[in-house]
């Protein structure tokens, strides 16, 4: 083999290698691609991760859960009291609740979504998740994104729709429209806890939004 060649494809290797120490991603060199990021992964580093105060106050990390192949990728805010002690997402009473939409559109949980949040650990007493919280947890939600390769994002609540929409609006004025995010037709709605607290307005509109990702789905299935 020609000397230069054995060069190049030695040093190749060596900048694989140090990508990979750096950043556990997916790098291409010279047409070669090596693919080492997971989602299990991504839930190891998000168990130690100490990006923000959250990890003072933390129960469990709450990385997401479901399947690697979904239909659908749910996206909420943040974990509650329920999720900081189990380390699963969307298993309160909004999340039984939630459950009940996706049997209304031949949803299963465990078959047909992956579920996650912005952020990645309770905010002490439900708060409203600070902006350096948002910006230390989204990375690991983007390495998730690109990991599933979602065709269909429904946003449920005010603030993971304005991060993933970029648009600094209420639920009420972002919802009714289809959204792009990462290549994912992205679907805002109502959180289910607020429709637990107001079923009489939003019950109705979530349906419609409900009825939005099911024409999505429809339409990916037909054409494949």
């Amino acid at each position: 083999m020609d000397n230069n060649r054995i060069l190049t494809d030695f040093w190749n290797l060596l900048n694989i290698t140090s990508d990979y120490l750096k950043t556990g991603d997916k790098e291409e060199h010279s047409g070669l691609t090596i693919s080492t990021d997971s989602l299990e992964k991504i839930a190891e580093e998000i168990s130690v991760c100490t990006k923000c105060k959250l990890c003072e106050t933390r129960n469990k990390t709450v990385p997401g859960s479901g399947s690697v192949n979904p239909a659908l990728m749910i996206i909420g805010e943040a974990p509650g009291a329920d999720e900081d002690k189990s380390g699963l997402p969307f298993v309160g009473r909004a999340g039984q609740y939630m459950d009940k939409w996706m049997d209304a559109i031949s949803l299963e949980r465990e078959k047909h979504l992956f579920l996650t949040n912005i952020i990645k650990c309770r905010p002490p007493g439900n708060r409203d998740p600070h902006p350096d919280e948002m910006a230390a947890c989204l990375p690991f939600l983007q390495r998730q994104i690109n990991i599933i390769k979602p065709a269909i994002i429904l946003s449920v609540g005010r603030i993971s729709s304005q991060v993933l929409t970029g648009k600094n609006e209420g639920i009420g004025r972002l919802r009714g429209k289809v959204y792009k995010y990462r290549g994912a037709s992205l679907i805002p709605t109502y959180h289910p806890s607020g429709v637990l607290r107001n079923p009489e307005e939003y019950r109705k509109p979530v349906w419609e939004d409900l009825k939005q990702v099911k024409v999505c789905l429809d339409n990916i299935n037909l054409n494949e």
